[in-house]
């Protein structure tokens, strides 16, 4: 497949037009720093300790089933799935109908094709109730509105065709940015994130994760360099105080790009003692996920005498791969592009293990992307103008009747 494809390639968790746009503010933090070593030391930003990986299993933050880690849970997601399934035979009375799986890939500004082709799809009347709907990056912000359904479209849109970038964050000075863990503050961002997770938003999760769907988020625990699923619905269901606000800190944390936007600090405790871990965009690992692949549908659903059909969707919010440039001879261009050419075929490298694990579980696979039809030039971050326009490619395509794809770019059956 041809890579030559207009417009910027976006990944989930970095979005590599920002690398660019925030490029001459690397090197003058740079420059920054070398003068101002001494300022940088004594305005460090003080945390508590970061939890031992030793010891990582043992977290408690008072809510059951509230996160698990893909590489050693395999087993407890397993449980939870169980638990899932019993809960939807309940609610439908032992008939229990296709199971529905939706991924919802990070992109930036440019989760509106996601949120479009949702829309669209609603508009045409046959989009189906996913039981498993889960978000990286962008894709945490729209995961909620989409894990709702048709009922939350009005307000989907809204996120990604009114949305400026004042509303995401506000830049720092040099000086503040080297001091601080990140070039902006993202104040903004959780404040228009609060205004949507609201009690009404949080007791509908509850009451559809009581019905036996999933909602999940992934953030990146950059401490220990490995990523965690977020039982979004576990959270709304539970009684804990704090769940609001938890929960607004997932899906912030899930969307923040390092060294651009700020981590989200998370306070837990292990036997008493008081730690901090620090969270980023879930891209950082992956730029989208289904379930993890040591988790074996097959062979559980064998086990526990589960018959039920799967289909699993893959919203890419970004295009395949990143365009061609004529690379100036310089550290910074020659890092932007390599790091834009790294995360991209990253994002590919994710589609072809979703793909592989759904084949071997049996489960049905559709993959979506902004393709080379939409040739709408870039101007700059969260433009509503091109947000608006690709929004509408998204629902057109989706109203019309989306052309999924069923393999991986370039693999052949």
């Amino acid at each position: 497949m041809s890579n030559h494809y207009p417009g910027w390639a976006v990944r989930a968790g970095i979005w590599t037009r920002e690398f660019r746009v925030f490029g001459r503010l690397f090197l003058s933090l740079l420059v920054v720093l070398g003068l101002n070593l001494i300022v940088v030391g004594c305005a460090s930003t003080d945390r508590l300790p970061a939890v031992p990986l030793s010891i990582a299993s043992k977290i408690n933050i008072d809510i059951p089933d509230a996160r698990f880690y893909p590489d050693t849970d395999a087993q407890r997601l397993a449980a939870l799935g169980l638990q899932a399934y019993k809960r939807a035979q309940a609610a439908h009375h032992g008939h229990l109908p296709t199971n529905y799986f939706l991924a919802i890939s990070g992109g930036g500004d440019d989760g509106a094709f996601g949120a479009g082709l949702l829309a669209g799809w609603s508009a045409r009347g046959d989009r189906p109730v996913f039981g498993l709907v889960t978000g990286v990056s962008t894709g945490a912000l729209s995961a909620p509105f989409a894990f709702l359904g048709s009922e939350y479209d009005a307000k989907l849109k809204q996120v990604y065709t009114d949305t400026r970038a004042d509303d995401i964050f506000k830049k720092r000075t040099l000086l503040a940015a080297v001091a601080n863990d990140a070039m902006t503050d993202t104040t903004p961002l959780r404040n228009m994130i609060a205004s949507f997770v609201d009690k009404a938003m949080i007791d509908r999760i509850a009451e559809e994760y009581g019905k036996g769907r999933l909602l999940l988020i992934m953030t990146t625990n950059l401490d220990q360099g490995r990523s965690v699923i977020w039982n979004i619905g576990a959270i709304a269901a539970s009684g804990y105080p704090g769940k609001q606000d938890l929960i607004v800190d997932i899906l912030r944390a899930s969307a923040a790009v390092p060294g651009l936007f700020p981590p989200v600090m998370l306070d837990v405790s292990v036997d008493g003692k008081r730690y901090q871990e620090m969270h980023v965009d879930g891209g950082a690992v992956a730029q989208a996920f289904l379930y993890p692949p040591s988790l074996n549908l097959k062979s559980n659903s064998a086990r526990f005498g589960i018959q039920r059909k799967r289909v699993a969707y893959v919203l890419r919010n970004g295009r395949l791969f990143r365009p061609e440039e004529n690379v100036k001879r310089q550290t910074l261009s020659i890092a932007t592009q390599a790091i834009s050419t790294m995360t991209a075929t990253s994002g590919v490298n994710d589609t072809y293990r979703m793909y592989l694990t759904t084949k071997r579980d049996g489960v049905g696979f559709n993959l979506a992307y902004i393709d080379n039809d939409f040739t709408l030039p870039y101007k700059g971050p969260f433009d509503q103008g091109y947000m608006r326009a690709l929004f509408e490619y998204g629902y057109e395509k989706g109203k019309a009747g989306y052309h999924w794809h069923k393999t991986p770019p370039g693999y052949q059956e």
